[in-house]
């Protein structure tokens, strides 16, 4: 069943990712510029931006700190001036694993900062832009906003002190998004993978199970677009089996988390 409009027609539409320097998010911006979308990259890395719109020619490059919330409102002011968005992508990301015998503060309250805060701040800078926006008759919807979740936050995990509160509370506050925006006429999706070779990955010291690259990642999150869909989760052989560890009970799940941790 779908729960937001399809989106299947890239062509000349503009599409906002934050967070694209590398990764999923470089990925996606690189698959819809295949598609015929006006792709708007940001990140705090220059370099990588340029490299990106040199690749990829009709391409924009905005760049972005997430963490400063005066930035992030000039960036919506400078974009918003230039025409509609059509849909806004926050996949910014920091991760190290953590767990609470080693806290190191700082780096807990970064991963607040960027992976949450920042969200924060571009939903109160964009969206009253996307409501003052006229639906568009061919999307039926006046924008759309996705946020990269994770299935880490589905329940909580080993060495996930830092990492998997911040998913858990995008997951959460994309549900309400949806119940508060989708009868304005504003479509919203939740993006939650599993494992994905991205820098951020490639810092874990164990075998990823069903490791996908970020190109497979872009894939299926259009996939979920044209289909309407409000989650997408991938690849399914693996998320199937983390969907599942949210139906145990705490005595079930705290026993098969323990010989995760173990093993």
């Amino acid at each position: 069943m779908a729960l937001n409009p399809k989106m299947r027609d890239w062509n000349g539409r503009t599409v906002w990712l934050v967070g694209a320097s590398t990764g999923i998010g470089r990925a996606t911006a690189s698959a819809l510029h295949a598609q015929g979308a006006r792709v708007v990259v940001s990140a705090r890395s220059v370099g990588a931006l340029a490299t990106f719109v040199q690749a990829h020619p009709g391409a924009q490059a905005l760049a972005l700190d997430v963490t400063d919330p005066q930035a992030v409102k000039a960036a919506v002011q400078t974009l918003v001036a230039q025409g509609p968005l059509d849909c806004v992508v926050y996949c910014a990301g920091h991760y190290h694993a953590m767990d609470a015998t080693h806290i190191d503060m700082p780096d807990l309250l970064r991963h607040n900062e960027i992976n949450y805060l920042g969200a924060l701040y571009l939903l109160d800078a964009v969206i009253p832009h996307l409501l003052a926006q006229a639906v568009n008759p061919s999307t039926g919807q006046r924008g759309h906003i996705s946020l990269m979740g994770s299935v880490a936050g589905y329940r909580g995990l080993p060495n996930s002190l830092a990492y998997g509160p911040t998913k858990a509370a995008l997951i959460n506050l994309t549900e309400t998004l949806y119940l508060d925006l989708r009868p304005q006429g504003v479509g919203v999706s939740l993006i939650n993978p599993g494992f994905v070779d991205t820098p951020l990955t490639r810092q874990n010291q164990f075998k990823m199970p069903a490791l996908i690259t970020p190109e497979q990642a872009a894939q299926e999150i259009l996939k979920g677009w044209a289909q309407g869909d409000f989650e997408m989760h991938f690849p399914k052989r693996f998320t199937r089996w983390m969907k599942a560890l949210q139906l145990l009970t705490y005595p079930a799940f705290f026993a098969a988390t323990r010989r995760l941790k173990q093993a």
